[in-house]
């Protein structure tokens, strides 16, 4: 394959033999590096010619420096708040000002009279608020559009004429004084010679340079394009016709290096695929099929997707050369960065600034952040960082402060001691904030890899020119702004990847492919929307203005695209695009415009649908066997004694009887910050006990429960604060939590009351959370089962004993419907075995006297309306059968027997079931 690279180097020989006094002009950088390899194995002495960008050469002619976005917005700010009476905030105006120096920099670029198109863009305006009958109606809102709509020409004016004075600006600025410039440039090198190789598109500067060069007659342009596109109206030959029709120079000159490769015999595949990780692995796996990638190129059309590009590249690649930037924001020191922003903007916001307390999850974000973590190692098996989550979930510390933090980082060396302190210090101003920043940033990169570094590094220049504007300036005034302003150039910037330009796999995006050509190439995400970009465009210049004053619109930058896919494909022999077929919140579905003109063009190209490669395996349920330990530590719990919670775990979930009873696994502890449902059930619970725990023994009487009711908010308080360590239950979800605890009471004292007014009915309490065991012997196990729980009340009723548990939660009548205890393995049962197995132990404690009435079941808080649950074994509603009889808990017990042999029945594992709800 002849590439235009070299085939322009041949022509260029044939003239051109000394090239001391040679400049090539490129539109990148990366083309350069390319020329010049290509260039010295066509020479063997001599000089080299001067390769430059365009973008340089621009710098050179118009005598001036380009400036960073950031620098440029700082100034741009000194030059708007000497313009206005009351200026916006600088966090307002960077949010608008971004978008009107882009249309500044478009309108410099192609060199349109500033004051006309402000001057129009403000007749537009006043013509839409103009009204014959007078009866236009001004918001507020549209007042300061207008107003500013009115300034944009003075703006311009005073800020280019400090750009000027400066020898400072964006693009657009060295452009337009560029053309000023250059007629006294091309007299000062007369005895240079030009050579501008490899455009398609220009600006209007460019336009006007590139002619008065050729014109003068000591330069040449060498166009990549092909026939097939130049002679039809293809949509990528557009540019390139336009010069020839328009330019002076090409009235007598013809076009240089027009050649027809695209027609020749290629290799064309397309694919369709599923979601974009699909597309990427796929074009993984092509690679992985190509004999070598030193004549390759995967081009992503979507340059987000570069991280995943990375994960799933073959791992036969030896040398990669990656040209475009990884994102900032994806890197990880941008998380690291924004936890230590987190920190005060959450204690700002949570009102804990005079304190100094910062929001135990942000302390731990920023902890347990690798680099973090790295320096608060401990030793092999201990590290700060966990130590210190550990406790704060023990303790339940909704906030930390800087006190506590030193107490635990209190081992480390002092100098790592110091600067994590320092994060943690109360915020001063944004210039020590800066500093504290940059401090840390030093402190990690002596613990860094090579990569690490790199990060580091890209943060710490970032952050030092931060503090050099801040000091020079002083706009930003608050963290607010500055995290916003933070975030807001991280969107935008990127970490360039250095690397072998020359070898391997390029790795590149749609742009920078300029003027290079493969063998092979694979590009991905070829969707409308991606390649072609869609049509939003951020701009204060309506789309018919643009197309008045000759701007470029889509339309061009369509054009534009249509040239890069279409070049690319030119001279490459084997060819593989890629698409996503989902119509999802990443594109549309469709395949590019683009796709469709090539298969029109051409007839040899495959077109197929692939979709992720879906592996079933078999559904492996988790088993775990009965060896000697797990039977010793079973024999164990039968001398502790099994409780009718676990008994239920048990049925619900082997496994998690497993975790919790034989290997002692407690769930992860973790602050709460919300009251969980168990800790409002164990205050309610608690509460209750309080309340009826005097009355033992006795009659209860109305007064007692109006006595019990002017006690409960106070006890609900003080039990809360005992469960609910540091926790506040005054505001937000906490306090409707606790307001609920409290009506759940409330509630449960008005029925009780309700009940006493009834002189016919009599309650005794006999007893408020009472423990209770008892054991049983199973047929096969040699040691006796002891079974154990604490009932929450029992009292009677009219002569009937009642066995009471409370239940916080949703429990209905059905769930104690009981009419063949061999069902009651189901969970909506689980309850009642609870209420039997308390049944069971009563009986057991107190030589109860079946000829006395017995009831068990749930007083259920979120229920009460349906009173107290009793268990209820007769099918007919009409006539329940609510009686806990000798023979009903023989009955049930057989049951129990039977799970209590499987548990202890070394032959069977404990499996996880397969219909688990939940």
């Amino acid at each position: 394959m002849q590439s235009f690279i070299s085939e322009t180097l041949d022509t260029i020989l044939q003239s051109t033999k000394s090239f001391e006094n040679v400049v090539f002009i490129m539109p990148s950088q990366r083309a350069g590096v390319f020329v010049k390899e290509t260039f010295k194995k066509k020479i063997s002495a001599g000089f080299l010619p001067k390769i430059i960008n365009i973008g340089d050469f621009v710098e050179e002619i118009s005598e001036m420096k380009k400036i960073d976005s950031v620098q440029l917005l700082f100034h741009f700010y000194t030059i708007y708040k000497e313009q206005e009476e009351n200026p916006d905030s600088f966090d307002v105006f960077s949010s608008w000002a971004f978008t009107l120096l882009q249309d500044y920099n478009e309108i410099d670029q192609h060199l349109i009279n500033s004051r006309e198109i402000f001057v129009y863009l403000r007749d537009i305006h006043r013509l839409r608020k103009w009204s014959v009958k007078g009866e236009f109606k001004e918001t507020e809102l549209m007042k300061d559009h207008f107003a500013f709509m009115e300034k944009l020409n003075n703006y311009y004016d005073a800020f280019y004429q400090f750009l000027v004075e400066n020898n400072i600006g964006y693009q657009g600025v060295l452009y337009r004084e560029s053309t000023k410039k250059v007629a006294d440039f091309i007299r000062k090198n007369q005895q240079k010679k030009y050579f501008f190789i490899g455009f398609n598109a220009l600006n209007a500067a460019e336009e006007f340079l590139f002619e008065q060069f050729l014109l003068n007659g000591n330069a040449e342009a060498y166009w990549d394009i092909d026939k097939t596109f130049y002679e039809s109206q293809h949509q990528a030959g557009s540019f390139l016709r336009k010069y020839k029709t328009r330019w002076k120079y090409y009235k007598q000159h013809p076009i240089q290096t027009v050649k027809e490769y695209f027609s020749k015999e290629k290799h064309i595949e397309v694919f369709g695929a599923s979601k974009n990780i699909t597309q990427i692995k796929h074009a993984g796996e092509i690679l992985e099929k190509l004999p070598n990638y030193n004549n390759t190129a995967l081009v992503l059309a979507d340059e987000t997707l570069l991280p995943i590009t990375l994960n799933s590249l073959p791992k036969s690649l030896d040398a990669i050369n990656i040209t475009m930037g990884y994102p900032l924001k994806d890197v990880p020191t941008t998380s690291l960065i924004f936890a230590i922003f987190q920190l005060f903007l959450n204690q700002e916001k949570l009102e804990k600034k005079e304190e100094n307390l910062f929001y135990h999850k942000d302390v731990i974000r920023l902890v347990k952040d690798a680099t973090i973590y790295r320096l608060l190692q401990i030793d092999e098996q201990a590290n700060i960082a966990d130590v210190l989550s550990e406790t704060v979930a023990k303790e339940n510390n909704t906030f930390i402060s800087q006190e506590e933090i030193l107490t635990f980082i209190s081992s480390i060396s002092e100098k790592v001691k110091e600067r994590i302190a320092a994060v943690f210090n109360p915020f001063e101003s944004i210039s020590e904030f800066l500093n504290r920043v940059i401090e840390l940033i030093n402190l990690l990169k002596e613990n860094a890899n090579e990569l690490e570094k790199e990060y580091l590094f890209r943060f710490y220049t970032a952050f030092t020119q931060l503090q050099n504007l801040h000091n020079e300036f002083g706009y930003v005034q608050d963290l607010k702004t500055l995290h916003q302003f933070f975030r807001q150039l991280i969107q935008s910037e990127s970490l360039s990847f250095q690397g072998e330009p020359l070898q391997g796999l390029q790795l590149m995006g749609v742009l920078e492919t300029r003027v290079l050509d493969f063998e092979n190439v694979i590009i991905t995400s070829v969707n409308e929307g991606v390649l072609p970009g869609n049509h939003q465009q951020s701009t204060f210049i309506p789309f018919d203005v643009k197309i008045e004053f000759g701007l470029p619109t889509y339309r061009e930058k369509d054009a534009l695209f249509s040239y890069h896919f279409f070049r690319l494909l030119q001279r490459a022999k084997n060819i593989y695009i890629l698409y996503n077929t989902e119509h999802d919140v990443f594109g549309s579905g469709e395949k590019s415009r683009f796709v469709t003109q090539l298969e029109m063009m051409r007839d040899d190209i495959t077109e197929k649908i692939i979709s992720p490669k879906v592996v079933t395996s078999p559904l492996q349920l988790k088993e775990i066997k009965k060896d000697e330990k797990v039977l010793e530590r079973l024999q164990e719990i039968a001398q502790k004694g099994i409780s009718p919670s676990a008994l239920t775990n048990y049925l619900y979930n082997p496994i998690a009887f497993y975790k919790q009873k034989i290997l002692k696994i407690n769930e992860l502890e973790d602050v709460e910050e919300t009251v969980a449902a168990n800790t409002m059930g164990t205050v309610v619970h608690d509460t209750l006990e309080e309340l009826y725990k005097p009355y033992i023994g006795k009659f209860l009487q109305v007064e007692d429960v109006e006595d019990m009711q002017q006690k409960t908010k106070e006890l609900i308080t003080f039990y809360f604060s005992k469960h609910f360590k540091n926790g506040d239950i005054t505001t937000g979800k906490n306090r409707l939590i606790f307001e609920v605890a409290n009506r759940f009471v409330e509630n449960f004292l008005s029925k009780e009351k309700q009940l006493l007014k009834d002189e016919n009915n009599q309650l005794k309490i006999i007893a408020t959370e009472q423990e209770l065991s008892s054991e049983i012997r199973v047929e096969g196990i040699d040691f006796p089962i002891k079974i154990k729980g604490i009932v929450d009340r029992i009292d009677e009723l009219n002569g009937v004993t009642r066995i009471i548990d409370y239940k916080t939660g949703m429990v209905d009548a059905t769930n104690l419907k009981v009419l063949d205890f061999e069902v009651i393995r189901e969970l909506k049962y689980h309850k009642a075995i609870q209420v039997m197995l308390y049944a069971f132990l009563y009986t057991q404690y107190t030589q109860f006297n079946f000829v006395k009435p017995l009831a068990a079941g749930i007083f259920s808080f979120k229920n009460l309306k349906s009173g107290f649950l009793q268990m209820n074994f007769s099918s007919n509603y009409r006539a329940p059968d609510n009686a806990i009889t000798q023979e009903k808990i023989e009955e049930f017990l057989e049951e129990i027997r039977t799970f209590i042999k499987e548990i202890y029945n070394p032959e069977i594992a404990f499996i996880e079931p397969t219909d688990l709800p939940y």
